[in-house]
């Protein structure tokens, strides 16, 4: 199982700084992060897990986001991609299903990043992520994930819907 210790044994190895946060409380979730660590969702990611057509594919995006399916569609060039179930993503990753964090998945896995993520932030900020471990998070620099990693940026927002114009009310006729 993927867990800190894990996750810290292969960062020393690489010679990435990082540090291994004890959280306050604990987390079921990466969604967690920023309410538990008191920082911005911008400073914290999550991983969501896909089926890509067969392929078992990872989406770094800031927590609380999903990225779109459409959209997920159409970077992979796959017409069904589903959410993959719980179960599979422990047996698949090592990780409890919703503390996935963006190191350490098999060389199998698809990774992408959503552009918020890349663009939205400065390289040099470090990023909390989940290790597997309810009690503790991941900080890195950003470029330095991505550096340990083939991330491929793409576009997985949905976009913003288009604004509601409403037609200016009728007069009355009194």
């Amino acid at each position: 199982m993927m867990d800190a210790l894990t996750l810290h044994r292969m960062l020393v190895e690489s010679g990435t700084r990082h540090e291994i946060v004890h959280l306050p409380r604990p987390i079921s979730s990466a969604d967690q992060l920023p309410e538990v660590l008191r920082l911005p969702r911008s400073r914290c990611l999550a991983v969501r897990m896909y089926d890509a057509g067969g392929v078992l594919t990872a989406v770094i995006v800031h927590a609380g986001s999903v990225p779109s399916v459409r959209a997920l569609r159409e970077v992979t060039g796959t017409r069904q991609v589903l959410a993959v179930r719980d179960h599979w993503v422990n047996l698949a990753t090592g990780y409890a299903a919703e503390l996935v964090a963006p190191l350490g998945l098999p060389d199998s896995v698809e990774v992408y990043a959503d552009e918020d993520v890349v663009c939205g932030i400065d390289g040099d900020l470090v990023v909390y992520t989940a290790t597997g471990e309810s009690c503790t998070a991941l900080g890195v620099r950003l470029l330095d994930l991505f550096s340990l990693r083939d991330v491929k940026p793409a576009a997985l927002a949905d976009p913003a819907p288009p604004a509601q114009t409403r037609a200016p009310p009728e007069p009355d006729e009194t």
